[in-house]
């Protein structure tokens, strides 16, 4: 029985990320067809695609009333991002990051696990999480704040000249590129739909499997959400970062794990508090305190010499793996 709940998670993983992948390209490629904005679609149908696999793993665990699974998910997988991503790519080659992202970007995110941070205490008298709540009134401050994000990140948009002037696509050749592609409307609403439904489909057999595991070995949910789940809803986020390292794109590499962390705290967790609160029973302060620490060691090394390099990303990826080396010590 467990090892066909280990095949339902791989199963799950690859339904969740493919579904993500088709969500995202048909809904692009939807809204070039309708004559949508570039910096639109990046802004918001990739962002939120990118997230996906996250947000849906988040709401099922939630609704499932497995809402450590549900925190854990985002924490881990802000951890995720911060050292193993951000590392791995800055060992692929150096990250040269701009000043906006460093001033700007990387701040933001550090502000929202903060304000995260916060939120989880409901009686600040005491060190402990155990029975804390992410409320309806948390999630709308979250969302509140996010709404913010996004305007701020448009309106900085809008005075460089658009999406493709902030990402520094400021090849001439690039310019001149035909435009992409696009499919028939209804082929693209059909990719929209299959992709929607294999995000609910693996979502559910993901979160169930993983469940069933933590009960079976007496693992606790949030150790799953910070481990496994988190490891496996951020793939997309890993692939892209290092392939785009690789390419030389280190603003879209640090982008997308920056940009990934704040839709996670902010987007994330907000809408899911919504619908259903969530109550902390595994999530500690330690493991809070480590996604702050994260991004606070990428600031610092981002702000040296505006460069992630490749020294700075081999001691985030060994302090990622001393962090797991933690959570799997205290099985």
């Amino acid at each position: 029985m467990t090892f066909v709940n280990i095949i339902l998670i791989i199963v799950g993983v690859a339904l969740v990320i493919w579904g993500a992948d088709r969500l995202t390209d048909g809904a692009a490629s939807l809204a070039r067809g309708m004559n949508v904005s570039e910096i639109v679609i990046g802004l918001t149908i990739v962002a939120a695609g990118t997230s996906a696999p996250e947000l849906f793993v988040s709401m099922v665990s939630a609704l499932k009333g497995t809402s450590d699974l549900a925190v854990g998910n985002v924490v881990g997988s802000n951890i995720f991002n911060a050292m193993l991503i951000v590392g791995c790519s800055a060992i692929v080659a150096p990250m040269v990051i701009n000043k906006s992202t460093v001033k700007k970007d990387i701040p933001f995110a550090l502000c929202a696990s903060l304000l995260l941070f916060l939120l989880c205490f409901d009686d600040m008298s005491s060190p402990h999480l155990w029975g804390n709540e992410i409320s309806r009134t948390d999630g709308l401050i979250l969302l509140a704040v996010f709404i913010i994000f996004m305007f701020v990140t448009f309106n900085e948009t809008e005075r460089n000249g658009g999406f493709d002037e902030v990402i520094g696509n400021n090849d001439p050749e690039e310019e001149k590129a035909e435009p992409l592609p696009t499919r028939s409307k209804w082929k693209n609403v059909m990719w929209i739909v299959v992709g929607l439904a294999c995000l609910i489909i693996g979502s559910n057999l993901f979160v169930d499997a993983a469940s069933y595991i933590a009960y079976r070995f007496g693992v606790r949910q949030s150790v799953v959400g910070l481990t496994i789940v988190a490891g496996g809803t951020s793939l997309p986020e890993l692939a892209t970062s290092v392939v785009a390292a690789r390419k030389g794109q280190s603003e879209l590499a640090i982008g997308n794990a920056i940009g990934s962390n704040v839709f996670n705290i902010l987007l994330i967790l907000g809408l899911t508090a919504v619908i259903h609160p969530m109550r902390i029973m595994g999530i500690n302060i330690i493991d809070l305190s480590m996604m702050i620490i994260s991004m606070g060691l990428l600031w610092i090394f981002a702000y040296t010499k505006y460069t992630v390099s490749r020294r700075e990303g081999f001691l985030l990826v060994v302090g990622f793996a001393a962090y797991m080396g933690w959570l799997f010590y205290l099985l």
